[in-house]
């Protein structure tokens, strides 16, 4: 008996230059193309907080890609863990 899709969800914070360089925005480009569910949003401290559901590499590649962000992105340290989630998101948004 097939229980379906397996479905993580990992809670990200990225450091560095990731504000005001379309960090978000991006991000929720390239989660939508991997059909990760979740968020994006800006902190007070400057850091850009992501949370991100879906299949496991689709996940990780999308933890991957926050290495990296937009060409203006000087990304510095990506803290990730994975959590559990009582409520999967039903699509990416930017907050």
């Amino acid at each position: 008996m097939s229980k379906g899709p397996v479905t993580v969800c990992k809670h990200c914070f990225v450091s560095g230059r990731v504000q005001g360089v379309f960090y978000r925005a991006s991000a929720d480009q390239r989660a939508r193309a991997l059909k990760v569910t979740g968020y994006a949003r800006n902190l007070a401290d400057g850091r850009v907080e992501v949370l991100a559901c879906g299949e496991p590499a689709a996940v990780d590649a999308l933890c991957e890609w926050l290495w990296h962000g937009p060409p203006a992105a000087k990304v510095t340290e990506v803290v990730v863990r994975e959590v559990q989630c009582t409520e999967i998101p039903r699509e990416f948004s930017t907050r």
